[in-house]
């Protein structure tokens, strides 16, 4: 016979199996779903204990964690919230209801569909009840519902109840004065939160149907007239301030004047029929107080919907807001962080769709909304700074990321704004590790604005790099180029690991894009000494010998696009010159190397007294050279790369990587061509190689190029990395495709628009036929191709090839993989 509790508990077992509810001595609890366990955990045991927040902490993050289980939490909750409803326990719906709240605001605008319908199913719950306190609950929640910005808007999704319920609630006459208000101030609340949700998108309901308008409109005067006594004011005074009023009349006022600023032209009549219907059915007509009063509004609000008549008021107002915001950083946290954001951007790019060029007001309006988004980050910790900046960044507008494509004339002002409000928070921020300023994300999305339309663009965006890299106040004596860095009593100390391992991942990206940012012809004087500034930092802040070579590839880089360039002007050429000898004179004084030193300073000497246009400081324009003249390039005057490598090598530097070759052809007899790209001697070196930036409009003439049946390989000492293999198997990547596309580009425009005389230089040999051949013979006669005579016996020839590399290997190093 089985015991009694035993039978009892396989009974619980079996029903907890089927509908998963627990029996009552809890040994069948850890059979019910996790998300159920973790809503019933946010539940007191008396309601009058509230929320339990650090069970609701556990429930956020699962829904955070599992989006895809945010519908059954959804639902799960309207379920509670019912059945409460039902037995009158409305302590425990006013908890449900605070929990949908904060589940709503944490939910990523990907995931809200997911759980915006539950929502709005418990909403409409609480609404149908008879309890007030419930009805003004569930207004609210709606407002702030109404308040969030979705990404992809729901075709499905209706407000036909709301509209009828909340135009119900305005006409509310319960018994008690003080409750009637109460109610029809949230039916007032609610209607202006469906206006909110609906009106800026087309793709959702349209409110401006008959069926809607003829319940808001009359609703919203039936408050209006009310009230008892009517001052009609020429702007917006009352433009709702998120239903703050606490006289229904007052905020009937105002839902009014935002519905018809909100409203199109078009959409003019939708909102005027129903309130000439409402006047002649109530007899509204006489005394005329109340009409004359209500169509100065409507006026007034046209005429403010147009955007004349309240920049002044609206700059003011932002103003106060920006002295007073800090006071509500401190205790915002989470969501409410970039719900506050969210809004202040949305009235910025509500500023600029007004066209706010022509106005002085709507810009003072503009930089008020930039100085409170500022203010507001300022007091709030890093890491949700650098989340605030990530934000704004993805709230460009795709078309204006980039360069792809001329910008409309809206979106580049919204870009340059943005930009601005970046700018702002990226001052609050104070930066410790490079890694942490720089999310992968981050970095891509402001490397992708590196190429904009508009120069001005541009330029906020590198004065926001120079904010996020200068750790030592040193961007304001590196505002413009300059070979004399002893006076300016500069701030150096030694490069972390952390930021090695960060240059070493992002390196390419970050030196690739400041590369063709100085290659765009519509660099203005401001965009180069910008990126020089940019540069220099960099070189601050990382200068090592495990980066100085790359600096330096980068160095000779830009000094070649100066030379072999057609695309950019002669003034911008003479620019280039400039730039790349100031960011090498900055290396020795970073670092101790003095061999170095020696050597740029004789160049800097020899410009001063032939070429002073080569020198900086960086000019607009240069007259006193032609057009068509080519900057000069006579060897002296150049930083020579075999020189520069042997003053890195008698410092004490490796400078293997500095003597791999470029890709472009050096003019002027700047210095001997190589056998082996910088892309090939980077990647046998398993990382990304600098030199990959650096192709121009000409290629390499030498034997190796010229033999079709002759391939490229690396030099012997040099090994063939995983990395490299996995490279090569994988196929060129995305940048580097765009980066082979922009130099074919180049290339032929190049030969289309290249003067004839630049076209011969560029073809012409890089070297005296005579002193080549002295040079080859001069190496034979000191080591022979063959064995010398005698050297065939089997004892000489072993002792040679134990000793001796074999010479072939050496002078033909593009035959051997090893």
């Amino acid at each position: 016979m089985m015991p009694a509790r035993k039978m009892a508990h396989r009974a619980c077992f079996f029903v907890s199996r089927t509908v998963y509810l627990t029996c009552c001595c809890g040994c069948c609890s850890a059979l019910r779903p996790r998300y159920k366990r973790l809503v019933d955990n946010i539940f007191p045991a008396s309601p009058q204990d509230g929320l339990v927040k650090s069970n609701m902490e556990k429930l956020t993050f699962y829904s955070l964690s599992s989006p895809e289980k945010l519908d059954r939490i959804g639902e799960y909750l309207f379920q509670k919230a019912s059945r409460d409803i039902y037995r009158r326990r409305h302590g425990f719906v006013i908890i449900a209801m605070e929990a949908m709240d904060q589940l709503l605001l944490a939910c990523h605008s990907q995931t809200l569909n997911l759980f915006v319908e539950s929502f709005l199913k418990m909403v409409q719950k609480l609404l149908e009840s008879t309890d007030p306190q419930l009805q003004i609950l569930a207004t609210q929640s709606f407002v702030r519902f109404a308040n969030i910005e979705e990404d992809t808007p729901s075709y499905h999704r209706r407000y036909d109840f709301f509209v009828s319920k909340f135009s119900a609630m305005c006409h509310s006459n319960h018994g008690d004065k003080n409750t009637r208000d109460k109610i029809r101030l949230a039916g007032i609340q609610g209607l202006q939160g469906v206006i909110r949700k609906t009106v800026s998108d087309d793709l959702v309901e349209n409110i401006w149907e008959a069926q809607h308008m003829d319940k808001i409109v009359p609703s919203l005067l039936y408050n209006m007239q009310s009230a008892e006594k009517y001052e009609t004011l020429s702007c917006m005074e009352s433009d709702g301030r998120d239903g703050v009023e606490e006289q229904p009349p007052r905020l009937a006022e105002a839902c009014l004047r935002e519905l018809v600023g909100r409203a199109s032209f078009g959409h003019i009549r939708s909102v005027l029929r129903p309130v000439l219907t409402h006047f002649d059915r109530h007899d509204l007509w006489i005394p005329t107080d109340f009409a004359v009063h209500t169509f100065k509004i409507i006026m007034f609000s046209i005429q403010a919907g147009a955007g004349r008549g309240r920049g002044r008021v609206r700059a003011a107002r932002a103003t106060v807001l920006s002295n007073i915001v800090a006071i509500a950083a401190g205790e915002s946290v989470g969501p409410s962080v970039l719900e506050i954001i969210n809004n202040l951007l949305t009235n910025l790019r509500t500023s600029v769709a007004r066209d706010s060029e022509k106005e002085t007001d709507e810009k003072l309006y503009q930089e008020a909304l930039i100085n409170a988004l500022g203010e507001f980050a300022d007091h709030l910790p890093d890491y949700q700074k650098i989340d605030i900046m990530m934000f704004i960044v993805n709230k460009i507008p795709s078309g204006a990321r980039g360069g792809a494509g001329k910008a409309t004339r809206a979106d580049a002002m919204l870009q340059g704004i943005l930009l601005k409000s970046l700018l702002k928070v990226g001052t609050t921020y104070k930066t410790t590790e490079l890694s942490k300023a720089f999310p992968a994300a981050f970095l891509e999305a402001l490397l992708r604005l590196s190429s904009a339309s508009e120069p001005s663009t541009r330029v906020l965006l590198q004065r926001i790099l120079h904010t996020l890299l200068d750790r030592r106040g040193n961007a304001p004596h590196l505002a413009t180029p300059t070979v004399d860095y002893a006076e300016l009593g500069l701030t150096v100390e030694k490069c972390s690991r952390q930021d090695l391992i960060f240059i070493s991942k992002h390196g390419y990206a970050i030196f690739s894009s400041l590369y063709d940012g100085l290659q765009l012809e519509s660099n203005t004087v401001e965009n180069i000494e910008a990126i020089y500034t940019t540069l220099a930092l960099l070189v601050i802040e990382l200068g090592s010998e495990e980066t100085v070579c790359d600096v330096m590839q980068l160095i000779l880089a830009i000094q070649q696009s100066g030379i072999s360039n057609p695309v950019i002007s002669v003034s911008q050429q003479c620019q280039l010159q400039a730039v790349s000898l100031s960011l090498a004179t900055l290396l020795p004084h970073v670092m101790m190397l003095p061999r170095v030193a020696d050597y740029l300073n004789k160049i800097v000497e020899a410009r001063r007294e032939e070429a002073i246009h080569l020198l900086p400081p960086v000019l607009e324009d240069y007259p006193h050279l032609s057009p068509t003249k080519m900057p000069s390039k006579l060897p002296f005057l150049m930083i020579d790369q075999m020189a520069l490598a042997e003053c890195l090598k008698a410092c004490g530097i490796e400078s293997s990587r500095l003597q791999s070759p470029s890709p472009y052809t050096p003019g002027g007899g700047i210095s001997l061509a190589h056998r082996h790209s910088w892309v090939e001697a980077g990647a046998t070196q398993g990382r990304d190689s600098l030199a990959d930036i650096t192709a121009g409009p000409t290629t390499e003439m030498d034997s190796a190029n010229s033999s079709p049946g002759v391939q490229r390989h690396p030099m012997q000492n040099e090994s063939v990395s995983l990395e490299a293999l996995r490279r090569a198997a994988n196929g060129p990547s995305e940048m580097e495709r765009r980066d082979a596309e922009r130099r074919k580009a180049t290339l032929n425009n190049a030969f289309r628009t290249a003067p004839f005389g630049h076209l011969v230089d560029l073809t012409q040999p890089k070297y005296e036929v005579k002193d080549k051949l002295e040079e080859l013979f001069n190496s034979i006669s000191e080591e022979p191709l063959l064995p010398v005579s005698g050297s065939c016996s089997p004892g000489t020839q072993t002792k040679s090839y134990q000793q001796n590399v074999p010479p072939y290997t050496k002078y033909f190093p593009e035959l051997f993989l090893y």
